[in-house]
């Protein structure tokens, strides 16, 4: 799951980035409104973490410039605001819920996880391709009844090929749902991650994640 918290604190982007990773998801992190809109408006994302209080653009303004485009991500504001009004007016901006300053971080991942379980975006968990199923919500990965160890890149690479069956996924399409915007697109990391994903999933002569040489990666099934 791909995060992108538009955040101007440098204390609490740090904080939320580093725990928001170990908890087991991918973080872009952007320090003004006006970066933070043109990503939230240029990426993909499974949720949006937005600071009301903005430098260049604030919350209202990004809400508004994300929802005009169609996209229905699910953004969760923090606030310092806390009258009923004010709560009100965010909702009647796109916001999905707010999280008031200061906030506790269990609560904050307590509302993260729970928009995530909604049908839209949580239809397929868990999920099975072939011997393999997937929990994202435990963070558990099974090959049979046989529990797999993965990494958290090799979980969340998984978890992209098993949503993504049967279609090709180019380098850059993989780059952007399992890495940040400041990784480097010209190194060999997906195609180590892929390889060590491969060891551990792969069954005898079958093989799952497929080469498509000059396009990317495909799960696939070949008889």
């Amino acid at each position: 799951m791909r995060i992108l918290v538009i955040e101007d604190d440098p204390d609490i982007a740090l904080f939320l980035k580093s725990a928001l990773t170990e908890e087991g998801f991918s973080l872009d992190v952007a320090m003004d409104g006006e970066r933070g809109s043109y990503l939230a408006r240029t990426n993909e994302y499974d949720l949006i973490i937005l600071d009301f209080v903005l430098p260049k653009k604030d919350g209202k303004t990004i809400c508004q410039e994300i929802r005009n485009t169609g996209n229905s991500v699910p953004i969760i504001m923090l606030t310092v605001r806390t009258e009923i009004p004010d709560k009100i007016s965010m909702l009647h901006l796109g916001v999905d819920d707010y999280v008031t300053k200061p906030f506790s971080f269990d609560e904050l991942v307590a509302r993260i996880r729970t928009i995530l379980k909604r049908p839209q975006v949580m239809i397929n968990n868990p999920i099975s391709f072939s011997t393999l199923t997937l929990d994202s919500q435990k963070q558990m990965a099974w090959k049979g009844k046989q529990e797999i160890y993965l990494t958290r890149k090799e979980f969340q690479l998984l978890e992209l090929f098993m949503k993504n069956a049967g279609k090709v996924l180019s380098r850059g399409t993989i780059m952007e749902h399992v890495w940040t915007i400041d990784s480097d697109p010209f190194s060999n990391t997906i195609e180590a991650h892929v390889l060590n994903l491969r060891r551990k999933i792969d069954t005898g002569r079958q093989k799952l994640i497929h080469t498509v040489p000059g396009r990317g990666y495909k799960m696939d099934i070949k008889k």
